[in-house]
């Protein structure tokens, strides 16, 4: 078994909240992590792609990783932590750093992006990185942000090294490779759905759950919808999808975090709207648009 990590259920890729000087906004960053496990979440990840991780220097990250762990703490919930780069040696220390934090059960490593290593140079990547972590690592596979992907061969072999907990695949589409490895995959090696708008039909293929940004609106009906699937309600199920893939579409129809920024600031949930430069902040128009598609998934 390649790792005993529970994965099950809906996992928040926590936004980064800065508050009206730009700052982290710790306070901020507590409350939501208690409200999304208040509203069933089963854990938090922190520092991936929703939270604005490469905009952040190392005492931010810390104050992120931190805040998170003490929420956590306080509700018994998990955490994962995104550690991933493109350099090895970075992705172990930032990894290693993740010891005796509280509550954080799992480093999110995303495949490494620029560099375009081979597959079986990405799995070695990965076996390097576990072997030297203290805690499971789940594979962040997400080819369209780094420009190489893994194959089922390749995840099937990253699914027997030990203190592998699984995968969060976001490759845009239920295609051959993630059913193979939903079908052939061993135990202790479990698929998140890292694309939200598959999130059902994954979880109806054997995925465990998804970590999911659009679950910052909306989350119990999230966490219906995964539960369904995992239980084989088809029909309730796909009410649900079908409530929510318009939450989908207009939350990621700019770069995210943008818009689900926007809509939590419009619903008085953070303090400014704003995402980090390069990224832009969401138009009116987009905020609009979604805040209007989760008054129809909240009717």
């Amino acid at each position: 078994m390649a790792s005993d990590l529970h994965l099950h259920g809906v996992w928040i890729p926590l936004i980064t909240p800065f508050d009206k000087s730009g700052a982290v906004d710790v306070p901020t960053i507590e409350r939501l992590c208690n409200e999304y496990l208040g509203d069933g979440a089963a854990g938090i990840v922190a520092l991936g792609t929703t939270g604005e991780s490469p905009a952040l220097d190392s005492d931010e990250k810390r104050a992120v990783i931190d805040a998170c762990a003490r929420a956590c703490a306080e509700r018994g919930a998990p955490l994962i932590v995104g550690t991933g780069t493109n350099n090895t040696r970075a992705t172990i220390a930032a990894t290693r750093a993740l010891e005796g934090v509280p509550s954080v059960v799992g480093a999110l490593v995303v495949v490494p992006y620029y560099v375009r290593p081979s597959e079986s140079a990405i799995v070695e990547h990965y076996r390097a990185v576990a072997e030297a972590s203290p805690v499971p690592i789940v594979a962040y596979n997400i080819p369209i942000r780094t420009g190489r992907g893994l194959g089922a061969p390749a995840l099937l072999e990253l699914a027997a090294v030990p203190n592998v907990a699984g995968v969060k695949q976001a490759v845009a589409a239920l295609d051959v490779d993630t059913l193979e490895v939903l079908a052939a995959a061993p135990s202790g090696f479990s698929m998140l759905s890292g694309d939200d708008y598959l999130a059902f039909p994954m979880v109806c293929t054997g995925a465990v759950g998804g970590i999911t940004a659009s679950a910052h609106v909306c989350t119990a009906r999230w966490v219906a919808l995964v539960e369904c699937g995992l239980a084989g309600k088809v029909d309730e199920g796909r009410h649900h999808h079908d409530a929510l893939l318009p939450v989908v579409q207009t939350g990621f129809a700019e770069p995210n975090p943008a818009v689900w920024k926007g809509v939590l600031h419009a619903q008085g949930r953070i303090a400014t709207p704003d995402v980090r430069m390069p990224m832009a902040n969401a138009s009116t128009a987009a905020v609009d648009r979604c805040l209007a598609a989760i008054d129809r998934a909240s009717s």
